[in-house]
């Protein structure tokens, strides 16, 4: 049976998108404590399901999938840019489709103005006009008001006018940061992309006997499997380790290992994979927010899905990518690298900052381990036992010298120059995996 909080969510998601909620209605309808009604409402919002707005209120919004998480609704425009919105309120769970920036002739803005738009302008008031009618919201700049024909009209045509305190140059820039934020997390990938789901899983109940688990092994040679009580909660973890001592008619929950290693659904490949890799499991259980069990994840999947996002093109660039891009081979020198610093990577100092820093060693560390293996590497430890500042704009050259490596690990060493003086030295610690 569905708890309360599930409840409360898979209403949220019968409701229309557009649709206005609140705490109070939340609890009165389904008959909850305001504070579980608060609760679930913060995880619909997680969830991308719902949008909360000052002075506005909490609506529904459409569920985005991954591959168009990048278009913004104007609901997150207005929590952007510190909105107030002045009409077209019910308009607010819209998508945009670009925004066009009303710097024109009257005329020409309207040319460039199209049905979905968002045209961001000062206080031209015929041209909020202009765009309402050929379909398009209004952002008002400069925290300048609207006026009640305008506020009229956004109401008829559920397109929302919207003020902000903010120039148009600046929240041009906070809009296409948002979107540049957004194509980012689009590239990251989430245990959810590359979930097993629940019903390609194979997992134990705790009152299943120990035969049951070898009768799971026998057919799918996996060694290990979750196990779940009669709610579907995960309780533990039960592998041919545990089942040592133990016969086919004792109970997996006698036997199973309690408290296991669980990761979400938001958990990103990345991390998921470094965790099974240091505490050494093939095997994942990943759990929704109330504990159960949604799929599992191995470390097969979590390597095949490394590898293939390394081959996909970038459409948003981290500080990673800057970083990655700025490093380049010292010429006649095997394996030793060069890099300049620049302005992104420095600190409020003027000089190189610590994180920066340290991916660059990972990645000099990484290409020289590339030219002895074709084997993937995870950085398990980074030891930096010497550093001096470096300066803006200065030129300076990274040798790796790999100290050991073995089939499952290895250890690499880094000097860092700056005009000939040693600036850097670290040591790194990789664990190595089979392609």
């Amino acid at each position: 049976m569905a708890t309360k909080h599930e409840q409360i969510l898979d209403y949220i998601e019968t409701l229309e998108v557009g649709e206005k909620i609140s705490v109070r209605r939340i609890a009165k309808e389904l008959q909850v404590s305001e504070g579980t009604a608060y609760r679930a409402i913060k995880e619909a919002e997680n969830k991308r399901l719902v949008s909360t707005i000052e002075r506005v209120g909490t609506i529904r919004i459409e569920r985005k999938k991954k591959e168009n998480i990048e278009r913004l609704t104007y609901a997150e425009i207005v929590n952007i840019v510190d909105g107030q919105v002045l009409g077209g309120r019910t308009g607010l769970h819209k998508s945009l489709t670009k925004f066009v920036i009303g710097a024109m002739q009257l005329e020409d803005m309207m040319r460039y103005t199209e049905a979905g738009n968002l045209l961001i302008v000062g206080n031209r008031y015929k041209a909020h006009e202009y765009a309402l009618q050929a379909g398009a919201a209004v952002l008002v700049t400069g925290g300048f008001d609207a006026s009640d024909t305008v506020k009229k009209l956004a109401d008829e045509y559920e397109l929302p006018v919207i003020s902000t305190s903010y120039d148009t140059f600046t929240v041009a820039t906070m809009i296409n940061r948002a979107i540049y934020d957004q194509l980012i997390k689009k590239e990251i990938l989430l245990i959810e992309d590359i979930l097993i789901p629940l019903e390609n899983t194979h997992f134990l109940h705790h009152h299943d006997p120990i035969s049951r688990y070898r009768e799971l092994n026998k057919e799918t040679t996996h060694g290990g499997f979750p196990v779940v009580d009669d709610s579907g909660k995960i309780i533990g973890i039960l592998t041919s380790r545990d089942i040592i001592g133990f016969s086919n008619e004792d109970s997996v929950e006698k036997a199973m290992t309690k408290d296991p290693i669980t990761v979400s659904l938001q958990t990103s490949v990345a991390s998921a994979g470094h965790r099974m890799i240091w505490e050494g499991i093939d095997l994942l259980p990943v759990i929704d927010d109330q504990g159960k069990l949604c799929g599992v994840i191995s470390r097969q999947d979590v390597l095949k899905a490394i590898q293939t996002a390394q081959r996909q093109p970038q459409q948003g660039e981290t500080i990673d990518d800057i970083i990655i891009s700025q490093l380049q081979m010292k010429p006649h020198e095997k394996l030793s690298l060069e890099f300049r610093v620049t302005p992104q990577m420095t600190n409020s100092y003027g000089s190189i900052s610590y994180g920066a820093y340290t991916t660059i060693l990972s990645e000099a560390a990484n290409s020289a381990l590339k030219t002895k293996n074709r084997k993937d590497s995870v950085l398990e430890n980074l030891t930096i036992y010497f550093l001096k500042p470096v300066q803006l704009d200065s030129l300076i050259y990274i040798k790796p010298v790999i100290l050991d490596i073995s089939r499952k690990s290895a250890k690499v060493d880094i000097e860092v120059s700056f005009e000939g003086e040693i600036v850097g030295k670290a040591l790194l610690t990789f664990q190595l995996l089979d392609r």
